[in-house]
C-alpha cells in the first residue's frame, strides 16, 4: 500500500435542498487500499462515493487524485469506475460483450480485448460463461460480470455502492471473500459503501464510520471494534453495553456503582465518560461480593453462543456466552481491566447502551424499515 494518498477529499461540504449532507469532510485514501465507508442510511456515505466518482460536485472543498486537483473533471475522464447496486448490465449483450464494452469505446484491438476479457472472467470465476446471455445468470453471477466489466477498463480506483445489497446472505458472504481476493490480486484501490458492519469488518483494510454527514472514526477493523471513539461507533459496530462512568484517575474508573481498574489514561480528574463493555468480554461467575451481580431476564440461542440479558440494579446488560443460563438465575459479571473501554462524552452520550428495550422483533422491524428506506 502506498503511503501517499491516491484520493484526497479536503474540506468537502454538500447540501441538497438546504439539508446539509456532508459537513467539512476530510479523507485520504491510500493507493491499493480496501476502504469501506460505513454508516446508517442518510449518513452521507454514498454522497462521498459520488463525489469521488464525479457524479456530485461539492459546494465547497476539493478532490485530489494522485496529487492533482480533479474537482471539475467529469466522471468519464476520471481513472475511476463505479459499480452500483443495480448492476446496469446490457441485457441484449452476452457476458463477453458486456465485459468488452468499455474497451471497445476506447478503441482497443479485438485481440487485446479478447485477452483482457478472458483474464477478467477468470479473475471473477466465470471462465466458462463468455457466451452466455446475462439474463440467464444468477444475481451473484451478474454481480461478478459487472465487476469484470469495471476492472477491464483498468481503473486506478473502483467505487462500489452497496453492490452486495441485493444478494441473499450466503451469497453475500461468498462474494465478500471473492471481492477481497480480487482486490488483493489486482492491487486496485477499492472504495466500498455499506451499512452492514459485519461486511465492513470482514473485508476492509480501513473502515470510515460516518453519521450525520461527518466522519466519526477512521481505523482498521480491529481499531474500530476494540477502541471505538464515541458511543455512536460503539453502538453501530457490534453489540455494546454503554454505561455512564467517571474517571477518578488514570486507570481507575467508576461505573455501575463500583470502581474498576482499566487500561485508559489521559482524562481529567473526575471527568464524566462513556464506558463500553462488549458482551463477549464479560465472564459469568457465581454471584459474590467482588463482582457485579444481576438477574437473568432473557436468553436467546444464537448458534455459537447464547445472548443473555441481565438486570444489574435496573440496567440491562447483554452477555454473550457459550454456557446456557436459566431466566431468573442470579449471576456474577467479572470484568478484567482490558475489557473496559473508556470514551469521551459526545453528542451521542446517553442515546445507546441499555438492553431494556431489546428484542429480536424490534431488530427485525428496524431492518425492514431500513430496507424500505433504501428502496425509496
Amino acid at each position: 500500500m502506498g503511503e501517499k494518498p491516491i484520493i484526497s477529499l479536503q474540506n468537502i461540504a454538500v447540501s441538497f435542498d438546504g439539508e446539509q449532507i456532508l459537513k467539512n469532510l476530510n479523507l485520504n485514501i491510500r493507493d491499493g487500499e480496501f476502504v469501506t465507508l460505513l454508516g446508517p442510511s442518510g449518513c452521507g456515505k454514498t454522497t462521498t462515493l459520488r463525489i469521488i466518482g464525479g457524479f456530485v460536485r461539492p459546494d465547497t472543498g476539493d478532490v485530489y487524485f494522485d496529487g492533482k486537483k480533479i474537482t471539475d473533471v467529469p466522471p468519464h475522464k476520471r481513472e475511476v469506475n463505479t459499480i452500483f447496486q443495480k448492476y446496469a448490465l446490457f441485457p441484449h449483450l452476452n457476458v463477453y460483450d458486456n465485459v468488452a464494452f468499455g474497451m471497445r469505446i476506447h478503441k482497443k484491438s479485438e485481440k487485446e480485448i479478447k485477452k483482457t476479457v478472458h483474464e477478467m472472467l477468470d479473475l471473477v470465476s466465470l471462465g466458462g460463461f463468455a457466451h452466455r446471455g446475462v439474463n440467464r445468470l444468477s444475481g451473484g453471477q451478474q454481480q461478478r460480470v459487472a465487476i469484470a466489466r469495471a476492472l477491464a477498463n483498468d481503473p486506478k480506483v473502483l467505487l462500489l455502492d452497496e453492490p452486495l445489497g441485493a444478494l441473499d446472505l450466503k451469497l453475500r458472504k461468498d462474494m465478500q471473500v471473492e471481492l477481497k481476493k480480487i482486490q488483493q490480486a489486482t492491487g486496485i484501490t477499492f472504495v466500498f459503501v455499506t451499512h452492514d458492519q459485519e461486511e465492513a469488518l470482514s473485508m476492509s483494510d480501513t473502515v470510515v464510520v460516518m453519521d450525520k454527514g461527518e466522519i466519526q472514526q477512521i481505523g482498521t477493523p480491529q481499531d474500530i471494534y476494540n477502541e471505538p471513539q464515541n458511543a455512536f461507533v460503539a453502538d453501530f459496530i457490534g453489540e455494546s453495553n454503554i454505561l455512564d462512568g467517571v474517571m477518578h484517575e488514570d486507570y481507575l474508573c467508576e461505573f455501575a456503582g463500583r470502581k474498576f481498574r482499566c487500561v485508559d489514561k489521559g482524562f481529567a480528574p473526575r471527568e464524566s465518560v462513556d464506558v463500553v463493555i462488549r458482551p463477549e468480554d464479560i465472564d459469568v461467575m457465581e454471584p459474590s461480593e467482588e463482582y457485579l451481580t444481576g438477574t437473568v431476564t432473557n436468553v436467546t440461542f444464537k448458534g455459537v453462543h447464547y445472548e443473555i440479558i441481565v438486570d444489574v440494579k435496573g440496567f440491562k446488560w447483554m452477555i454473550q456466552s457459550t454456557d446456557f443460563q436459566e431466566v431468573g438465575n442470579v449471576i456474577g459479571l467479572r470484568l478484567q481491566p482490558d475489557d473496559i473501554h473508556i470514551m469521551k462524552k459526545s453528542e451521542y452520550s446517553g442515546m445507546f447502551g441499555d438492553y431494556s428495550t431489546f428484542s429480536d422483533e424490534m431488530e427485525e422491524d428496524q431492518s425492514l424499515q431500513e430496507e424500505a428506506e433504501r428502496e425509496e
